[in-house]
C-alpha cells in the first residue's frame, strides 16, 4: 500500500506514479488526518509512506498518525520525501518510527521537487517548476525499482549540517515559525470554501464570508497556494509570490 500525505501536490503525484507502477492501492493520509480517523489500516507486506519535508523531517501531524495507526499486514515500510532542496537527517527519524512501529525499515528517498513553502520562500514559476519535475522523474524511477525489487534504497547524505537541521532545529522552526496568525484573505476572497475543504487539521472557518485561521496550523501552504483568486497572504512575506501546485502545471 502507498499512503501520501500532500499539501500542494507534490507528494502526491510521486505517490500516484509509485502506486501505479506497483499496481498498488492508493490511500491520502489527508482524509484519514482531516477526520481523526486511526482505525487500523489493512495493507500487504510492503508499506510506502510518501510525504513532503517539513523542518528537514517528515510533518509531525503525519508521525502523529502514524504512531497512533496500525497497519495490519505490513512487514517493511519505504518512506519517499519530496522536498524544496533536502531533508536533512530524516531518515534516522524514520527508521526509528519504524522500530516502534515493529517494520523492517527499507529506508528514505530525497525526490526535490518544486518549493511551495512561500511563507518563507519563493515557488518557482510554472515552466522552471516543470524542469525541476522533469529532473525528479528519474529519483522517482530508481525509487519504484528499488521498491519493486524489494532493496533497500540507498542511504541519503548525512553531514553535520542535516543531524543539527534535522536535529535541534526542527522543534526551533515548529515552535517560532509553524503559526498561523499571519494569514489573511482580502477582498478578492469569493468565500468558496477551497481553503475549508484542503486544510488538513480543520483550522479554518468561514466567518462573516471570510475565512479565519486557529491555532493548529502544520504551514502545508494548501489553503494560500489552491486559492482559486490569490486572495490570501502570509503577511507581507507572500505578496508578489507565484503559488504553486501540482495540479496548476
Amino acid at each position: 500500500m502507498v499512503l501520501y500525505f500532500s499539501g500542494t501536490g507534490n507528494s502526491r503525484y510521486a505517490a500516484q506514479r509509485i502506486a501505479a507502477a506497483l499496481s498498488d492501492e492508493l490511500l491520502s493520509m489527508n482524509d484519514r488526518i482531516k477526520e481523526g480517523d486511526t482505525s487500523p489500516v489493512k495493507t500487504d507486506d510492503l508499506l510506502v509512506i510518501v510525504t513532503p519535508t517539513y523542518a528537514w523531517r517528515i510533518p509531525r501531524l503525519v508521525e502523529n498518525w502514524l504512531r497512533r495507526t496500525e497497519f495490519l499486514g505490513a512487514k517493511q515500510a519505504w518512506f519517499v520525501m519530496t522536498c524544496g532542496g533536502e531533508i536533512g537527517s530524516a531518515a534516522k527519524y524514520n527508521h526509528a518510527l519504524c522500530r516502534e512501529k515493529q517494520l523492517s525499515y527499507m529506508g528514505t528517498a530525497q525526490i526535490v521537487m518544486p518549493e511551495n513553502y512561500i511563507a518563507m520562500f519563493n515557488a518557482p514559476q510554472a515552466e522552471e517548476a516543470r524542469q525541476i519535475v522533469a529532473k525528479a522523474e528519474p529519483d522517482i524511477d530508481r525509487t519504484i525499482s528499488a521498491i519493486a525489487a524489494g532493496q533497500a534504497l540507498p542511504p541519503p547524505r548525512n553531514n553535520l549540517y542535516d543531524r543539527f537541521m534535522s536535529g535541534p532545529v526542527n522543534p526551533i522552526f515548529y515552535s517560532f515559525f509553524v503559526k498561523a496568525k499571519a494569514f489573511t484573505a482580502g477582498d478578492a476572497c469569493t468565500d468558496c470554501g477551497q481553503c475549508v475543504r484542503l486544510c488538513p487539521t480543520n483550522n479554518i472557518t468561514i466567518q462573516n464570508g471570510r475565512p479565519v485561521w486557529g491555532g493548529d496550523c502544520t504551514h502545508c501552504m494548501a489553503c494560500i497556494c489552491h486559492c482559486p483568486v490569490e486572495a490570501i497572504e502570509y503577511g507581507k512575506k507572500s505578496i508578489g509570490k507565484p503559488r504553486y501546485h501540482f495540479e496548476a502545471l
